[in-house]
C-alpha cells in the first residue's frame, strides 16, 4: 500500500473533501449540442472551494491512470443486459478530473466524454425505459458533477471594489466538455416522454431544485442557458414543484435587491418567469400580485439593472396585459424607484414606461396622471439630451397620444412650463425641434386651451419676476442698513 501511495495512487477522500471540485474546460460560445467539438482551455482562476457534502454520495476521487476502461456500446449487448451496462457507465461518469493540466488523464477524460455521449443518446432515443434504480443512480451521478461551489468573483479574491458587471469578462468553466454533456443528459431525462413524474419527483426533489437554482449564479453564460432550459422544463413537467420554485426565485430576488446587488442569473430567472406569468390564469391570484409588488417592481432599484432590464420589462408588461387594473400600481412603482442621477437608467425607465402605457386603459391612466407627468416634465428639461429626447418620443406613440388627448387639460397645465423652457433655453437642437412638434400637437388638439395655458404661464412668469425683484430689493435694503450701521 505504501508503494502504491508513493507511486501517485489516490487516497480515499475525507468527508470534508467529499465534494472536491475539478477545474473545467470550455468549448465554442453558445449552446452547442452534445456532439459538438470542444476545446480545452486554461483558466486563470483557482479551483472552487469544496462544498459541504449534501444528501448525495461522496465524490469519487479521480481514478488512477489506466483504471478507467471503455465499456461496450449499448447496441453491442443484449437488451436484457443494457440496464446493468447503464449502471456501469454511470459509475465511470461519476469520476471527476482536473482540467488545470491538459496533459493529465487525457485518455480517461475522453472515455468519460464518450460515455456521457452514449448515455445522452440512450435516453434521447427511448430505446429502453430505465429502471427506478438506474434513475436514482443517474441523478446521483448528475449531482456529483454539477453541484459544486462556484468560484468567487474576482473582487472577492483581491479585496478590490466590485467592477461594473457589464465591463467584467465572464469566467468560463474549464470543465465544460464534461459539464455540458451532464446537463444535456439531465435535460433529455426531464423532457423524455418515458420519464414518469411520479417516480422522477423522488429524485428531482426540492433539495435538487434548490441546488439547481444556486447554480444560476455561475458566471458562465453557457451554463446559465442550460440551467434556464432545464428549470423551465422541470416547472412545466412537475406541477408539485411549481409553488416551491416560485418561492425560491422570490428569495433569490430579495437577497439580490436588499443584500448583495450581485447575481449573474437574474436575467435568466426573469426569462423563466416571463413564460410563467404568461400562463397565469385569470382572475389573478393575490400571491402573484404580491410577487409583482414585492419582488418585480423593487428589481428596478439595483444599479446593474441594465443587465436584466429587457427581461424585467417583459415580465412587468405581461402583468399589465393580464390585468389592466395593475397599471396604476406598476406606474407608481416605477416613479418610486425613478433614478435621480443615473441618466442611462432614466432612458431605460422611459422605454419601459412607454410599453406599460401602451397596455394601460383610460381609467387607470387617470389615476396616476399628476405624478406621472410631473416626472415626465422633469425628464423633458433634463440637460442630458438622451433623456429629454426619449421623453419627447412618448408623443410618437398613437395610444399614448390618445390618452393625453382625453386628459389634455390636466396634462398641458403640468408640462407647459417644461415645454416653454426647452424651446427658450435647451442647448440641444434635436430636443428643441421635438419640443416644438409636441407644442404644435397640443395647439392642434385644443387651441383655446393652449392659449389659456400660455396666458397662465406668462402670468406666473411675471409674478415670479416681481417676486424676484422684491427679494433683490430686500437684500439691497439690508446691505444698505448694514453699511450705515458700520
Amino acid at each position: 500500500m505504501f508503494k502504491k501511495i508513493m507511486k501517485g495512487g489516490h487516497r480515499k477522500p475525507s468527508k470534508s473533501e467529499s465534494n472536491d471540485q475539478s477545474m473545467y474546460g470550455f468549448g465554442p460560445p453558445g449552446r452547442s449540442g452534445p456532439g459538438s467539438n470542444v476545446v480545452v482551455s486554461h483558466a486563470s482562476r483557482g479551483a472552487p472551494v469544496p462544498s459541504s457534502p449534501g444528501p448525495v454520495a461522496a465524490t469519487p476521487p479521480p481514478p488512477p491512470m489506466g483504471s478507467v476502461e471503455p465499456l461496450p456500446l449499448f447496441r453491442d449487448v443484449p437488451v436484457s443486459e443494457r440496464q446493468l451496462l447503464f449502471m456501469r457507465k454511470l459509475q465511470i461518469c461519476s469520476f471527476q478530473f482536473e482540467f488545470t493540466d491538459t496533459l493529465k488523464n487525457v485518455r480517461e477524460k475522453e472515455i468519460k466524454r464518450q460515455t456521457l455521449l452514449e448515455l445522452v443518446d440512450f435516453i434521447q432515443s427511448g430505446s429502453g425505459k430505465i429502471t427506478e434504480a438506474c434513475q436514482e443512480e443517474m441523478i446521483k451521478m448528475i449531482s456529483l458533477n454539477v453541484f459544486r461551489c462556484l468560484p468567487p468573483a474576482s473582487h472577492e479574491n483581491t479585496g478590490q471594489e466590485p467592477a461594473d458587471p457589464e465591463e467584467e469578462e465572464p469566467y468560463l468553466e474549464p470543465s465544460w466538455p464534461h459539464l455540458q454533456l451532464v446537463y444535456e443528459l439531465l435535460l433529455r431525462y426531464v423532457v423524455s416522454s418515458d420519464t414518469d413524474t411520479k417516480v422522477a419527483k423522488r429524485y428531482i426533489d426540492h433539495s435538487f431544485v434548490l441546488k439547481l437554482l444556486d447554480l444560476f449564479d455561475s458566471e458562465d453564460p453557457r451554463e446559465r442557458e442550460y440551467l434556464k432550459t432545464i428549470l423551465h422544463r422541470i416547472y412545466g413537467k412537475f406541477m408539485v414543484h411549481r409553488p416551491f420554485i416560485r418561492k425560491a426565485i422570490n428569495n433569490i430576488f430579495y437577497r439580490f435587491i436588499y443584500e448583495t446587488e450581485r447575481h449573474s442569473g437574474i436575467g435568466e430567472l426573469l426569462e423563466i418567469l416571463g413564460s410563467i406569468i404568461n400562463g397565469f390564469a385569470l382572475p389573478m391570484k393575490e400571491e402573484h400580485k404580491l410577487f409583482l409588488v414585492r419582488a418585480l417592481i423593487p428589481l428596478h432599484k439595483p444599479k446593474p439593472i441594465s443587465l436584466y432590464h429587457q427581461q424585467l420589462s417583459y415580465c412587468i408588461v405581461q402583468f399589465v396585459e393580464k390585468d389592466y387594473k395593475l397599471a396604476d400600481t406598476v406606474i407608481r412603482g416605477l416613479l418610486k424607484y425613478w433614478p435621480v442621477t443615473n441618466c442611462q437608467k432614466e432612458v431605460l425607465f422611459l422605454g419601459e414606461l412607454e410599453e406599460v402605457l401602451e397596455a394601460t386603459q383610460p381609467v387607470e391612466f387617470q389615476r396616476c396622471i399628476v405624478p406621472l407627468f410631473q416626472q415626465i416634465g422633469r425628464c423633458l428639461n433634463s440637460s442630458h439630451f438622451q433623456v429629454a429626447e426619449r421623453a419627447l418620443f412618448l408623443w410618437n406613440n398613437e395610444h399614448i397620444v390618445n390618452l393625453v388627448a382625453q386628459n389634455q387639460r390636466v396634462i398641458l397645465s403640468i408640462i407647459f412650463s417644461a415645454l416653454e423652457k426647452n424651446i427658450r433655453s435647451h442647448w440641444n437642437q434635436a430636443v428643441h425641434g421635438l419640443t416644438v412638434n409636441v407644442k404644435k400637437m397640443f395647439m392642434e388638439m385644443d387651441g383655446e386651451l393652449f392659449e389659456e395655458c400660455e396666458r397662465e404661464y406668462e402670468e406666473k412668469q411675471a409674478k415670479s419676476k416681481d417676486v424676484e425683484e422684491e427679494r433683490l430689493l430686500k437684500w439691497r435694503r439690508l446691505a444698505e442698513a448694514a453699511a450705515q450701521r458700520d
